[in-house]
């Protein structure tokens, strides 16, 4: 699963807009949309996404 499949399906799990799923994350939207489109986030937001999705009891494989 690609990191943007990995987003896509927290927005879905969790019935997130992008915008919403940014704010939680403490991201900016534009960015969350660059993820979803692809773009490989640095490691400091890749660790801040993850640690979000183990606060919410989500688990998933980090590598992909």
């Amino acid at each position: 699963m690609t990191f943007a499949e990995k987003v896509k399906y927290i927005r879905g799990k969790l019935l997130l807009s992008q915008e919403a799923l940014a704010k939680e994350i403490g991201v900016s939207y534009p960015t969350l949309n660059r993820w979803e489109n692809g773009h490989k986030p640095t490691f400091v937001l890749e660790c801040k996404f993850y640690n979000y999705c183990d606060s919410k009891g989500i688990k998933i494989e980090e590598k992909e």
